[in-house]
C-alpha cells in the first residue's frame, strides 16, 4: 500500500498526524525532514509513523505528497525534489504553505505534478479542524474526492477560489480565539477577577457562546440582541468596545495578515 508522505516534520504535520490517528486513518504515514530532530522521534513513538531516511525514498513510496514546510522553504524544497533522481514521482501534490500560489508551485515542480493548496487548522489535532482547499484545473475529479476525504478525517472542509485564500488564512486562524481569550481575561483581571475565574468566564463567553450559535441555527443578529439587551451590561460593554475602534482593529489585523501572505508569494 502506498503511503501518505509529509515533507516537513513541524507543528502542522504533528497536528495533522494526531488528528488522522484519532480518526483511525489506516493508510501508512511517512514523514521526511532534513533535520533529524527529536520531533521526528516523538512522532514515530506517539503516532507510529515511518521516518524516511532521505527525500528520494520518501517520494518513491508516496501516493500523496504533502508539502509541510515554511513558505520561505518551499522553493528550495521543490528544487531539491525536481533534481532528485527517483524511479517514480507521484502526480498529486498538496501544499500547506501559506501565501504560496499555485503558479509558484507549478513553476517549482513541472508536469506531471497536479497541485492542491490546503490550509488546515492546528485544531485538527483533536478532529475539530477546518481546512480550505483550492485545486488547480488539472486535478482529476477522483483526486479531488480523495483529497476532500483525506482532510475530512480531521474536521470540516471547504473549497474556495484561490483569490480568497489569503483572506481565509488570515481569518480562520485559531490564534484569533487565543488572542481574544488572553486579552479579555487580562482585562477581567484588571477589573478585579482572579486569573482562574477570569479565564473560566472568558472561555465561556467565547467558546460556549460560539458553540451555541453553531448548534442553535439562530442568526448572529438574533443572538446579539438576546445577549446584549438594550440598557443592559452586555450592551454597554459592546457599545464601548465598538466606540473604541474594535471593528477597525480587527480589520487592520486581517489586512496585515493578507499583506504578509502576499509577501510570501513573492519569495
Amino acid at each position: 500500500m502506498k503511503s501518505t508522505v509529509f515533507l516537513g516534520g513541524g507543528h502542522i504535520t504533528s497536528a495533522m498526524v494526531a488528528g488522522l490517528r484519532l480518526a483511525k486513518y489506516r493508510r501508512p504515514i511517512v514523514v521526511y525532514d532534513r533535520k533529524k530532530s527529536q520531533k521526528l522521534r516523538v512522532l514515530r513513538r506517539q503516532f507510529h509513523v515511518d521516518i524516511a531516511r532521505d527525500l528520494k525514498s520518501a517520494i518513491e513510496q508516496a501516493e500523496l505528497v504533502i508539502i509541510a514546510v515554511r513558505p520561505a522553504s518551499v522553493a528550495g524544497l521543490l528544487a531539491e525534489i525536481a533534481s532528485c533522481a527517483t524511479s517514480r514521482r507521484p502526480e498529486l501534490w498538496v501544499s500547506l504553505a501559506a501565501g504560496v500560489p499555485l503558479r509558484n508551485l507549478h513553476a517549482g515542480l513541472g508536469p506531471p505534478a497536479r497541485w492542491v493548496r490546503a490550509m488546515p487548522s492546528p485544531v485538527c489535532r483533536i478532529g475539530r479542524g477546518l481546512t480550505a482547499l483550492c485545486f488547480d484545473g488539472s486535478v482529476r475529479k477522483r483526486e479531488r474526492v480523495r483529497v476532500r476525504r483525506f482532510f475530512s478525517h480531521v474536521g470540516q472542509v471547504v473549497e474556495i477560489p484561490e483569490n480568497q485564500f489569503d483572506a481565509f488564512t488570515a481569518t480562520f486562524s485559531s490564534s484569533h480565539g487565543y488572542h481574544a481569550l488572553a486579552t479579555l481575561a487580562q482585562a477581567a483581571q484588571r477589573a478585579g477577577l482572579y486569573r482562574k475565574t477570569a479565564l473560566i468566564a472568558t472561555a465561556h463567553a467565547l467558546g460556549d457562546g460560539v458553540a451555541y450559535w453553531r448548534q442553535s441555527g439562530q442568526s448572529l443578529d438574533d443572538l446579539l440582541h438576546e445577549a446584549a439587551t438594550p440598557g443592559g451590561i452586555a450592551a454597554a460593554t459592546m457599545a464601548a468596545m465598538d466606540k473604541s475602534g474594535y471593528a477597525q482593529v480587527v480589520a487592520n489585523g486581517l489586512k496585515a495578515g493578507i499583506a504578509q501572505a502576499r509577501r510570501n508569494a513573492k519569495r
